[in-house]
């Protein structure tokens, strides 16, 4: 594993060490021809509906 500052799954661990949840979009995923495998452990294929409820409930997001 890279240690960069823009190392996508360093930043990710970093939430999920925190006990954050971290969604990803599955139609992103389909798009890109990723499967549930090539997820950094902890993270989970989230459907819209869920981002969409987790948005409408959160006093802040953080996307990228």
């Amino acid at each position: 594993m890279t240690h960069g500052y823009y190392n996508i799954e360093t930043m990710l661990e970093a939430v999920l060490s925190r006990e954050g949840q971290v969604g990803v979009c599955s139609s992103c995923m389909d798009a890109r021809g990723m499967e549930d495998a090539d997820l950094v452990e902890g993270c989970h294929r989230s459907p819209m509906s869920e981002l969409a409820e987790w948005t409408a409930k959160a006093t802040r997001v953080l996307t990228f």
